[in-house]
C-alpha cells in the first residue's frame, strides 16, 4: 500500500507542473528547457544521493539507467513539444492514455496476461480523464499528435523499469535517466540549431525552473521510480494517471477552472476505475475463499 501512495504523491506534484510548463515553453526552446532543468534535476539527485556514490559508476547502472532513461528522454521530448501547440488540459488527457497502453505491453514485453479489471479500469481512467480535462471540441493538431505519441514512450519507461529497477537503487538509476534526458535534448537542440536564450526568464520564472527541477523532477521521478519497481505496472500506469486530474483540481483550486457537473462525473468515473482495479477483484477473492 506504501508504495501506491507514494505514486499518488507523485501525481500530486506532477500535476502541479502543467500550468508551469506552459508558461515556460512559452518563452524558452522545448529542448533546451529540458536540458537545463534535467541538468539540475541530476545535480540535485545526485548531491542527495552521496551515500550511494560508489554505484554512481557502476556498469550496471549506467547500462540500464540509459536503457530506460531512452524512451522517458523521448516521452518528455514530445510531450514539450506538444504543449507548444495545444492546451494544457489536451495533453494531459493525451499523456495519461498511457494508462490503457500498460496493461498490453506488459503483456507484450513481460508476458503477464491483464486481468478483465485492469483492462476495463484503464479504458474508464481514460473515459474519466476525457471528462476532466477536455474542455473544447476535440480536433488532431500537431500538438496533440506529439501530446498522443509521448503517452507510447512513456508506457514503455514504465514496463522497463519494472524489468530492470527491481533490486537496484532506484536513485542511482533515476540519475542517470535524468543525465540522459538532458544530454538528449542538448543535443536535439543543438543539431536544430535551438537558440540557447534564457533572458525572457524573470525571477519567479527561475524559481519556477527550480521547483520543476527539483521537486517534479529528481524527487517525484525517483519516488515514481521506487513505485513501480514494487508495484504490479497495470496498477501503477492507472494511479499515474491521476496526474492529469491533479492538473484539473489545482486548476479549480486556483481559480483557473470552475467545477462543472462533467468535471464532477469525471472525478467520479476515475475514482469508480481505481475501485475496479483494486477492491473489486480483492472482494471476490476474499468472497470464494468464504466459500
Amino acid at each position: 500500500m506504501k508504495y501506491k501512495l507514494l505514486l499518488v504523491m507523485v501525481t500530486v506534484v506532477w500535476g502541479s507542473s502543467f500550468v508551469i510548463m506552459k508558461d515556460l515553453v512559452d518563452d524558452v526552446n522545448p529542448a533546451w528547457l529540458l536540458a537545463v532543468r534535467f541538468a539540475l534535476a541530476a545535480v540535485a539527485l545526485a548531491l542527495l544521493s552521496l551515500k550511494h556514490r560508489k554505484l554512481f559508476f557502476q556498469r550496471e547502472y549506467v547500462k540500464y539507467g540509459i536503457i530506460i532513461g531512452l524512451p522517458l528522454f523521448v516521452g518528455y521530448l514530445l510531450q514539450t513539444i506538444g504543449l507548444t501547440d495545444t492546451t494544457p488540459g489536451k495533453n494531459a488527457f493525451l499523456t495519461a492514455s498511457y494508462c490503457v497502453m500498460i496493461p498490453f505491453l506488459n503483456w507484450a514485453a513481460l508476458y503477464r496476461k491483464p486481468n478483465r479489471f485492469h483492462v476495463v479500469a484503464a479504458f474508464m481512467c481514460l473515459f474519466g480523464i476525457g471528462l476532466i480535462s477536455l474542455n473544447e471540441g476535440f480536433s488532431v493538431s500537431f500538438g496533440d499528435a506529439f501530446s498522443l505519441s509521448c503517452a507510447f514512450f512513456y508506457a514503455l519507461q514504465l514496463i522497463f523499469m519494472v524489468k530492470f529497477g527491481h533490486d537496484r537503487n532506484p536513485a542511482v538509476l533515476t540519475i542517470w535517466q535524468l543525465v540522459v534526458i538532458s544530454v538528449g535534448s542538448a543535443l536535439v537542440a543543438l543539431v536544430t540549431g535551438a537558440p540557447l536564450d534564457f533572458s525572457m526568464l524573470g525571477g519567479e520564472a527561475w524559481l519556477a525552473l527550480v521547483y520543476l527541477a527539483v521537486v517534479v523532477t529528481a524527487l517525484a521521478i525517483l519516488f515514481q521510480n521506487v513505485g513501480i519497481a514494487n508495484v504490479e505496472p497495470a496498477t501503477a500506469g492507472l494511479l499515474l494517471s491521476l496526474e492529469s486530474v491533479f492538473g484539473v483540481a489545482f486548476s479549480i483550486a486556483l481559480g483557473y477552472e470552475a467545477l462543472t457537473p462533467r468535471v464532477l462525473v469525471g472525478f467520479l468515473v476515475v475514482f469508480a476505475a481505481i475501485v475496479v482495479s483494486e477492491y473489486v477483484p480483492q472482494a471476490l477473492a476474499r468472497k470464494r475463499t468464504l466459500r
